[in-house]
């Protein structure tokens, strides 16, 4: 039901720290036309960790119906399990079409209780659930195993970048789940995910999720384009001149793999507003930067564009 390049919208915010919904409506909208594979509301990139039951349901709604049906809409769900049970049920009520289920709070536990939060959650709806492998909830290739065998949990998301444990869990749930034919996705879910997806693909996880897509979806389709023909010479240039400069922008702040896709989102003519604390917002050094980089990625798409034109 997911293919392609995911779309992690923002959360946009008025001035004073407010959800806008028509801000959020144009930019999903927007990022929609662009042709993603699916929409990720309210999650990682939408400022999940900061949001109310309240506005995370209208913001569920909101999305669901701008999307109008077109591709799947996946909204987020975590925190504490009684959090993570009433987020689920929110998605459901507002038109999710499936849930990303995110790390609980911040509690260290053992693989059985791991198990146990997603089953919990997993119990509570018949939404498809994908699991977040990433911060405090890191599954091992047993408990994967085990909940991917849930009836509705059909996708695994890999935040950690271990891929030497990652490709022992894809190939144990893929061998796990072959007497029963049960379709399973495997989602690298890694900051600006493009630049470990090479990667991820020789150990079978084809899907990522792109907040590049968020504010440049020609750069985050180019490269998926790229990447899917064995076009090596644009996929390298657009690692070299766009992806990895990101990258290295991103990391010179904790958090900005929000607060940058926020800045890029407005500096592409949408107004999204503020982070919501703990995170910051980008500098306008920092701004200058990525607009920089933004019209260099273009420039290498625009290039290659040509060349093909050319020929």
């Amino acid at each position: 039901m997911l293919d392609g390049v995911l779309f992690f919208p923002v959360t946009p915010f008025t001035a004073s720290g407010d959800v806008d919904y028509d801000r959020l409506a144009e930019h999903v909208a927007k990022g929609v036309d662009a042709g993603p594979g699916g929409v990720f509301i309210a999650c990682g990139t939408g400022e999940f960790h900061a949001l109310g039951l309240e506005e995370f349901g209208k913001i569920v709604a909101k999305a669901t119906e701008v999307v109008a049906g077109r591709v799947p809409v996946f909204a987020g769900a975590g925190g504490s399990v009684q959090q993570a049970k009433e987020f689920a049920a929110s998605a459901k009520a507002n038109g999710a079409d499936g849930i990303l289920l995110l790390p609980p709070y911040l509690v260290t536990m053992p693989q059985a209780g791991l198990v146990e939060y997603t089953r919990a959650v997993a119990d509570t709806t018949d939404l498809p659930l994908v699991v977040y492998n990433r911060g405090n909830a890191r599954f091992d290739e047993a408990a994967a195993v085990e909940v991917a065998q849930f009836p509705t949990v059909i996708g695994f998301k890999d935040g950690t970048g271990d891929l030497d444990k990652v490709g022992r869990i894809v190939r144990a749930v893929k061998d796990a789940l072959a007497p029963s034919g049960k379709q399973f996705l495997f989602f690298n879910g890694m900051p600006t995910a493009e630049v470990t997806q090479q990667a991820y693909r020789a150990i079978g996880v084809t899907l990522y999720s792109s907040a590049t897509f968020a504010f440049a979806p020609e750069l985050a389709l180019g490269f998926y384009d790229a990447l899917e023909s064995g076009n090596q010479e644009l996929t390298d240039a657009l690692l070299r001149d766009f992806f990895h400069p990101l990258v290295r922008l991103r990391d010179q702040v904790p958090g900005y793999a929000v607060s940058l896709i926020k800045s890029g989102v407005a500096m592409e003519g949408i107004d999204a507003g503020p982070v919501r604390p703990p995170l910051v917002a980008t500098s306008e050094v920092h701004v200058r930067e990525l607009t920089r980089i933004t019209a260099a990625g273009r420039a290498v798409l625009a290039d290659a564009l040509a060349v093909q034109a050319a020929v």
